[in-house]
């Protein structure tokens, strides 16, 4: 079976011959672990993989965002990172008063995808393509605002804020309509919603300014036959509800951070649960045993014909035999050398 179709039969639930698996990697690890990195990229191939960003107009952007130092991003948000290999944080707003919100502009370089170049990469490979969008309304909002501020604006909801909202929405929209008129077989977009164990928002307020936005995402890649993939960090077991309402097919969460069990019980069979195994504790300081075990209890509790990707992150102090040993759980359990 070709690795296209398993995540295919993944996401429809109906019995793929295997776990279709993904690894993601962080820079740090690029740096830090090369030759591991080759092995493990070599003993297990990628099943799904991103189509390249290319775009006819570059985006203008300043500096590197995985380098130490100072990163402007397309929307002009400033990032001070203190590391190299891994993201830095806004600690200056992009719009500091509302009276600067007339000059801020989308990047409209985004939108001038390379749509040859992404198919041409989708008819070569036979694995399963994600368009890797720039979209993020939350985080976006916390990137021009910073964070503290962008909270206290959906306390205090400004005019302004809604016209900032709603100018990102619009382009965000028109973004995934670009992609989603390409060959890949999926979209992606992100936000991080939860801390350690509960939303950074009342769910209410998510599900009033947050939500009918994602459900327009949603519309606009199923329209043209495409699955929605989301990334979001830390426990948001309360708004997973609200993702499959809205159409989100595949969701990369930290489902250690919220128990695996309890979401297998509440949304088994109804979500593609994409990844991942613990990247804060069983990634950096787990043993081979325990990792097997993890695997193992994912597959038990969220199995449905399907509905999980076998993901996991090699991010900032992961060891790379702990990140093997993810993978080779899933082969020895799917080749019957474990009994799930």
């Amino acid at each position: 079976m070709k690795p296209r179709e398993l995540v295919y039969k993944t996401l429809n639930f109906t019995a793929p011959a295997r776990i279709p698996r993904q690894l993601w990697v962080l820079p740090w690890a690029e740096a830090q672990h090369t030759g591991a990195l080759q092995n493990l990229r070599r003993d297990f191939p990628d099943d799904i993989v991103s189509a390249p960003a290319l775009y006819l107009r570059l985006p203008p952007t300043q500096g590197d965002k995985y380098t130490r130092g100072k990163y402007v991003d397309e929307w002009g948000c400033t990032f001070s990172n203190p590391l190299n290999g891994i993201i830095g944080i806004v600690q200056k707003p992009r719009i500091a008063q509302w009276s600067e919100l007339e000059g801020l502009s989308p990047p409209d370089e985004l939108l001038s995808l390379n749509q040859e170049a992404v198919n041409a990469f989708c008819r070569e490979s036979d694995r399963f393509v994600l368009g890797d969008t720039s979209v993020r309304p939350f985080e976006r909002l916390q990137f021009i605002r910073t964070m503290e501020q962008a909270l206290m604006d959906l306390l205090e909801r400004p005019s302004e804020l809604f016209i900032l909202l709603d100018r990102m929405h619009q382009f965000y929209c028109r973004e995934i309509e670009i992609w989603a008129q390409t060959e890949v077989d999926g979209i992606t977009f992100m936000d991080d919603w939860g801390t350690q164990n509960g939303l950074l928002i009342p769910p209410a307020l998510f599900r009033e300014i947050f939500k009918p936005m994602y459900r327009e995402y949603a519309e606009i890649a199923h329209k043209h036959g495409k699955y929605l993939f989301m990334h979001s960090d830390g426990y948001i077991t309360e708004i997973i509800p609200d993702l499959i309402e809205v159409g989100v097919d595949a969701l990369n969460s930290q489902i250690f951070c919220m128990g695996v069990e309890e979401l297998g019980e509440k949304f088994r069979g109804k979500i593609t649960f994409w990844g991942e195994i613990d990247r804060q504790h069983l990634l950096v300081n787990g043993t081979q045993k325990e990792i097997s075990q993890a695997v193992k209890q994912v597959f038990q509790s969220l199995y449905a014909e399907g509905g999980i990707i076998a993901q996991c992150e090699f991010g900032l102090e992961a060891r790379p035999e702990n990140v093997a040993a993810v993978f080779a759980a899933w082969d020895s359990f799917q080749m019957g050398e474990n009994v799930i």
